[in-house]
């Protein structure tokens, strides 16, 4: 575990407070640590579950141990663990979720955007060019560098590649525990939209979109 982790957590977490409005409803009690015994969160939608009797609740409710290393890295060189209600119940109803991203020497994050949820990001180690696009479609990107932080707006297309020579790690936090995510990529090429229209739109040949389809519809 990195030198202080858990501080940088601590000031990642507390940052969530300087983001405009949450998505999510606010909370009416202090916490809900969801009673599993009427079935699981673990959907897509982080089905609502009753509360546990807040008697019942423990310390090791709020504590969270599976960020220590990284995760399994993609063919794009990219490790991401997200962290949630479904894997961290003692998040449930607090309006917010966060991510631990590692990220090879010029591995990347495909532009994607997230529909329910501002990001804050804090860069714990490497040189990571990170940027997103606004509504005109004028990017802002930069390198940021260790001990850095960078805001990617609620439902802006963002992206973030680690241009240095080491390994780089990233910690994101959202102002929302359900963010949603959509990768650009796989959303234009991998959702079934018709290859007429892709054709249109990106000036591909029919071989081309076929390519693209390949590399991009979601393995199951």
């Amino acid at each position: 575990m990195f030198p202080g982790l858990s501080v940088l957590l601590v000031t990642i977490l507390s940052l969530r407070s300087q983001f405009t409005s949450g998505s999510d409803p606010d909370p009416v009690q202090d916490f809900c640590i969801p009673d599993t015994k009427y079935g699981s969160i673990r959907t897509p939608q982080f089905k609502i579950l009753p509360c546990k009797n807040s008697s019942e609740a423990t310390t090791d409710d709020f504590v969270f141990s599976g960020i220590k290393a990284e995760g399994t890295f993609t063919d794009t060189g990219l490790s991401s663990i997200s962290i949630n209600p479904a894997v961290f119940p003692g998040l449930n109803t607090l309006g917010m979720s966060f991510v631990r991203s590692d990220l090879k020497p010029g591995g990347f994050n495909a532009p994607h955007f997230h529909p329910r949820a501002t990001e804050i990001t804090y860069v714990v180690q490497g040189s990571v060019y990170s940027g997103f696009v606004d509504s005109t479609n004028r990017v802002f990107a930069r390198v940021i560098e260790k001990g850095e932080v960078m805001i990617f707006p609620r439902g802006l297309v963002h992206f973030q590649m680690n241009v240095g020579k080491s390994m780089a790690t990233i910690f994101g936090s959202f102002n929302s525990q359900n963010p949603g995510m959509q990768k650009i990529p796989t959303a234009v090429f991998g959702s079934g939209i018709r290859d007429e229209l892709l054709e249109k739109a990106f000036g591909l040949s029919h071989k081309q979109i076929s390519v693209m389809r390949r590399r991009f519809v979601p393995k199951t």
